[in-house]
């Protein structure tokens, strides 16, 4: 059976719940994707950034993104998968929470990333990688 820990992307990165909006977004950028996980000061995870939360959160509303805070925008308890989860698990909570990418934890640790895309590219299922790779376009 397939885990997370063998299809994500290990070494995610996190952006400190009291940094700048504009600083996860330079984050974003460096890395390629929309969105990040949010760490907090005990090095554990406090939520996602995407963004779109930072365009409709921050900017739409008259905020300026060089002096909003990640933290203020971080909303309930963020969505994860296990490090040892198999990827039906995976898909299934991506399915339920309407989320293309979860952070994969193990223990309380950040260790990675999956997104429906790696799952996609794994070949995991035929039918479930063509449907999620078009899904990821």
């Amino acid at each position: 059976m397939t885990t997370a820990r063998e299809l994500m992307t290990p070494g995610a990165r996190c952006v400190g719940e009291n940094e700048t909006l504009e600083k996860a977004a330079q984050h974003m950028r460096e890395d390629g994707f929309g969105s990040l996980p949010i760490c907090g000061e005990d090095h554990r995870l406090k939520g996602m950034i995407t963004d779109r939360d930072i365009v409709v959160k921050c900017i739409a509303e008259g905020g300026d993104p060089k002096t909003a805070i990640v933290g203020d925008l971080a909303q309930g308890k963020p969505v994860t998968i296990g490090a040892d989860d198999n990827v039906g698990e995976a898909l299934q909570t991506m399915k339920d929470h309407q989320v293309r990418r979860l952070p994969v934890i193990d223990g309380h640790e950040l260790v990675g990333m999956l997104a429906q895309a790696d799952v996609a590219r794994s070949e995991w299922d035929t039918r479930i990688g063509d449907l999620v790779e078009k899904m990821s376009e």
